[in-house]
């Protein structure tokens, strides 16, 4: 069963950094973004009338801020501020918020907040994520490998490199990447390349040609390019 999914909104008095954070959370598969607002008092009535787990909440805007609007709630979901002004971070951090997020935000920041408001939402709920491994021989042993570690997997001939997020040395297994794509949950990963396979949560930008891993460019390969746009934006 896939974890449960954050309704959450954005409220945002600029019309580009909303429309660029809207499309952020559109690639985020736990976030569903319920409605956009240009202003707190927009966006209260919504809240009064519908369910929200999260909002992304800019602090500088006209009529009333973002932090007093978040002090006028009485019960107020989880809350991410989004700021291009940092002199608000502990005024921000009293009120709880998940984190306290610096204009321009790069995406992989903003995924790294979602998660942790996902993290929080679970534990709430008292739901435990489900978890793949992969199990793989390397070194003359049985390697078991949690799915979520893995960014990428890059094909050798008869072998294989496992790029994890937790360790500097990838692990090498005799295995090509047909038979090992075979062994991952197919909601998270992607062929993207004959040589290339990557944890889709772990992408924080694409081009035409190529995807990237933090600064880890990685090239998407012409026959691959259709099925990997469709079930990246899915």
């Amino acid at each position: 069963m896939a974890d449960p999914a954050l309704t959450c909104i954005a409220i945002d008095a600029e019309p580009f950094a909303l429309k660029l954070i809207a499309e952020d959370i559109g690639k985020i598969s736990f976030l569903r973004l319920a409605n956009v607002f240009s202003s707190a008092s927009l966006a209260k009535p919504f809240l009064e009338q519908n369910q929200v787990d999260l909002i992304f909440l800019d602090i500088q805007m006209p009529e009333l801020t973002g932090l007093q609007f978040l002090k006028s709630l009485a019960h107020p979901p989880m809350t991410i501020l989004t700021t291009a002004y940092n002199q608000y971070a502990i005024e921000g951090f009293e009120l709880e918020v998940i984190d306290y997020l610096m204009k321009p935000i790069p995406f992989d920041r903003l995924l790294k907040a979602a998660n942790r408001a996902h993290e929080q939402y679970l534990l709430r709920k008292n739901v435990i994520p489900e978890k793949a491994y992969l199990f793989v021989y390397s070194e003359y042993k049985e390697i078991k490998i949690d799915t979520q570690s893995i960014e990428y997997i890059e094909g050798l001939k008869d072998y294989v490199k496992i790029f994890l997020n937790n360790q500097t040395r990838p692990i090498l297994t005799r295995l090509n990447l047909k038979a090992i794509e075979k062994k991952l949950p197919e909601n998270q990963f992607c062929r993207i390349h004959q040589s290339f396979i990557v944890s889709l949560e772990k992408i924080t930008s694409f081009q035409k040609s190529h995807v990237f891993i933090g600064h880890r460019s990685l090239p998407i390969g012409e026959k691959y390019a259709e099925v990997f746009l469709k079930t990246y934006k899915k």
